[in-house]
């Protein structure tokens, strides 16, 4: 919610105040009169005021002009100039810095005339006195176009200030947008890969354990088949839960496979009937593999045992997984049916997007028979 501004005329009551109240304690101590004219001007420069968020460029000219009548009139000094003040401000952080700058430019040539032209503007504000003094007091008055300039400067710099904060803030948020877009993405990838290897996995052994209970009469090889559908679709429940634990506000996203569970993926795969032949790579490993880079290739290896499973027919599969100070590079090679020219399905499209994310590349080739994935990425610190 953003924060609420003060009502409009807020301001403008306080200055008129300041003006009245301190333009009359002015006059009685410099021996004058407050006459009505000079009434009316201390009340119309904060009565423009309203106009602030509006029109701040017509407010700011016509507080110039009733300020200016005011000193060319000749009536007491006191803080009348405080609403020409607030108007060049207003002016400035309202975009309509041009107004203000004409403004004082207005000003000065009017107190300029003042000043040099003999009888323009005798005494009240130019300092009520002859000679040598109201030489100086007029040399001040002209002085004081520069001291609105520095005003303007000053609130030049407070709205450059304030937009770089506001840039600043709405690139914040478009990171904090593209951060949860991302977040998105990893999970649907995550859930996608756990659920299709999952289900797939269920799906074989549930045809073994239909085959057994058909044609072979040893329960043993049942229950056997039972208890891995059991065991498979536990493991991918707990997978899961994981997964969407993170759409929790006080759960941290963190990749959620490792490269040490690839034996227990590969196990898995095996209860299927699928001659899975894998050497996990030497440790240590280098120290630019981190988790991030450990889930990429987790994941592109279950992606790639799901397509054998579902798609190629295949009855052995080698992984090849070789982690360097150069980079990564994984190979799964089936003798299934091969491709056979189709399009990659929405398992490759992730796997793809989820190796690119890591400056990496993913490409298939026909083998005589079946298919090799190839996926490499290159030695980068995980962020």
């Amino acid at each position: 919610m953003g924060r609420r501004r003060p009502p409009l005329a807020v301001l403008p009551v306080v200055v008129a105040f300041i003006q009245l109240v301190g333009s009359g304690f002015a006059a009685r101590h410099q021996g004058l009169e407050l006459p009505g004219g000079a009434v009316v001007l201390l009340l119309a420069g904060p009565a423009l005021l309203l106009l602030r968020r509006r029109a701040p460029g017509p407010a700011v000219a016509a507080i110039t002009l009733v300020d200016g009548a005011y000193l060319l009139a000749g009536y007491p000094w006191g803080p009348v100039l405080l609403s020409l003040v607030l108007g060049l401000v207003f002016s400035v952080l309202g975009r309509a810095r041009w107004w203000g700058w004409a403004s004082v430019a207005v000003l000065a040539a009017g107190l300029a005339v003042a000043g040099l032209v003999p009888g323009v503007a005798p005494g009240g504000a130019f300092g009520g006195a002859s000679g040598p003094g109201q030489a100086a007091a007029q040399v001040r008055w002209l002085a004081l176009p520069a001291w609105f300039a520095v005003i303007l400067l000053v609130a030049e710099l407070a709205r450059s200030r304030r937009d770089r904060g506001v840039e600043q803030r709405r690139i914040a948020r478009e990171q904090a947008t593209h951060r949860r877009d991302e977040e998105r993405l990893v999970l649907a990838r995550d859930i996608h890969d756990v659920v299709a290897h999952s289900l797939s996995m269920i799906n074989v052994q549930s045809s073994v354990a239909l085959h057994l209970g058909r044609r072979n009469p040893d329960p043993e090889a049942l229950l056997e088949a039972l208890a891995t559908i059991k065991e498979g679709s536990a493991s991918a429940l707990a997978e899961v839960r994981e997964v969407l634990a993170v759409l929790r506000q006080d759960a941290p996203r963190v990749p959620s496979q490792r490269l040490d569970a690839l034996d227990e993926l590969i196990d898995r795969v095996r209860s299927a009937g699928l001659d899975v032949r894998y050497a996990a790579p030497v440790q240590p490993w280098p120290d630019w593999v981190g988790e991030r880079t450990e889930n990429v290739l987790f994941r592109a290896v279950q992606e790639s045992l799901t397509n054998v499973v579902r798609h190629a027919g295949a009855r052995t599969v080698d992984i090849e997984l070789t982690l360097d100070a150069t980079g990564a590079r994984l190979r799964v090679r089936d003798d299934g049916t091969g491709r056979g020219g189709a399009p990659d399905g929405n398992g490759l499209r992730r796997m793809r997007e989820r190796v690119a994310a890591r400056g990496g590349t993913v490409s298939l080739a026909d083998l005589d028979p079946g298919t090799a994935v190839s996926v490499t990425v290159p030695a980068r610190e995980d962020p």
